[in-house]
């Protein structure tokens, strides 16, 4: 099952790009997406603070992904 994923901001820098195509081997839940990505990409320790959103909309952990959808890592934002 293919997916994409959209990194924003250091999210971007830790991973390497910016956009790619994941291979997912079946239906699975955000947290597990979140947990196999920071196997994958070990500094994406702090993932738990990210926002996800699938598919345009802020998506909970139990969400279950389906083919095709877009998911976008967002990480938190700080100002001054």
């Amino acid at each position: 099952m293919k997916i994409q994923l959209l990194f924003f901001g250091i999210a971007t820098d830790l991973v390497g790009e910016n956009s790619i195509f994941y291979e997912l081997n079946s239906e699975e839940t955000v947290l597990a997406l979140k947990k196999e990505l920071l196997l994958k990409y070990p500094k994406l320790k702090n993932i738990d603070e990210f926002a996800i959103a699938v598919n345009e909309e802020y998506a909970e952990d139990d969400l279950v992904l389906r083919e095709n959808d877009v998911v976008a890592i967002i990480p938190p934002v700080s100002g001054g």
